[in-house]
């Protein structure tokens, strides 16, 4: 068996992943549960991977999909994480007591 040869070139980091995230994120317009934004993102991974970057190599295409519907997952997942802790840091300031001198 032989390894495919994978052409990749800075526009799958820069087109493919955010292309990923902003269509799983239109998929949120439905009533679908959360649980599947994760699959979601991986098959269309898969999808744009095999049938636009890497058409006529399948094996290729199954290889950088999953690399495709993962970076976008790990991306949103970083992204909402830190937004959630700014949020959390910045009502606990204003939750904080304030020092009174009497």
């Amino acid at each position: 068996m032989e390894f495919p040869t994978i052409h990749t070139n800075i526009l799958d980091g820069v087109l493919a992943v955010p292309a990923v995230l902003i269509l799983t994120q239109c998929f949120k317009l439905f009533p679908i549960p959360r649980q599947y934004f994760p699959t979601i993102a991986s098959i269309l991974g898969f999808l744009i991977s095999i049938l636009i970057s890497h058409r006529g190599d399948l094996w290729a295409g199954v290889f950088m999909g999953a690399f495709y519907g993962s970076a976008a997952i790990g991306t949103y997942s970083s992204l909402k994480t830190a937004w959630c802790a700014y949020k959390q840091k910045k009502a606990k300031k204003r939750k904080k007591p304030r020092l009174q001198i009497d």
